[in-house]
């Protein structure tokens, strides 16, 4: 492959990585056509951004060198077929399965999430099961934010980006399972849907109130 006689961009740094796993500054700065300290201080903003880590490493005398890679938020920055390849999936179940053992496997799907969510979660107070959720759901793709009920019982979650919004639109069974999901998670309170993006607004929201018999009664102020 030769040298791009372009400048560098984003994309093709991030393409460069891609193809080659780990390289120094130097050899991307190299293969760029611009200096290494013009290429350092682009990788610098990269890694800012959480696309690209590096490694020191020694090869001989002298400083060490950095190799830098892409992050799994760098590999997330490349197309992903996956939505594809589930929407069809869904497809072929939903065609060749009747609806109600479709759903069975859906509900069978959530609880296992919340299995894992809620051995996270621990036994915490409520609030610090919900700020974890969030954290965890942030990971997943979701941009996720938690916010005191308006009515003084509870907390809101707000999720601004859906991770599987495409999946649901084409089956909106997929938004009744993630209901289920967040109320599967917390047993000992109950779990109400209170914004749909897929009705309108710009999120999903879900309000978690204690319940009666919840051991952990702090609500906020």
């Amino acid at each position: 492959m030769g040298a791009p006689s372009q400048a560098p961009t984003r994309e093709a740094t991030l393409t460069l990585l891609l193809r080659q796993g780990e390289i120094d500054a130097a050899g991307l700065a190299s293969q760029l056509g611009i200096s290494v300290q013009a290429m350092r201080r682009h990788l610098r903003t990269l890694e800012d951004e959480g696309l690209v880590e590096s490694t020191a490493v020694t090869a001989g005398p002298g400083r060490p060198s950095n190799l830098w890679r892409l992050t799994s938020r760098g590999h997330q920055h490349f197309p992903d077929g996956s939505e594809t390849f589930a929407i069809g999936l869904l497809d072929s179940l939903a065609q060749s399965l009747p609806p109600e053992m479709l759903s069975a496997l859906l509900q069978q799907q959530a609880q296992d999430k919340a299995d894992q969510y809620r051995r996270h979660l621990g036994d915490a107070p409520l609030e610090e099961r919900v700020r974890a959720l969030i954290d965890l759901r942030s990971r997943e793709g979701y941009v996720s934010d938690m916010a005191p009920a308006q009515d003084g019982h509870g907390w809101c979650i707000s999720e601004f980006h859906c991770s599987v919004q495409r999946i649901a639109e084409e089956f909106p069974a997929i938004c009744d399972q993630e209901l289920q999901l967040i109320r599967m998670t917390f047993p000992d309170c109950q779990v109400e849907r209170v914004h749909w993006r897929l009705e309108s607004g710009h999120s999903c929201g879900f309000q978690i109130s204690p319940t009666d018999h919840l051991h952990d009664t702090k609500t906020p102020l």
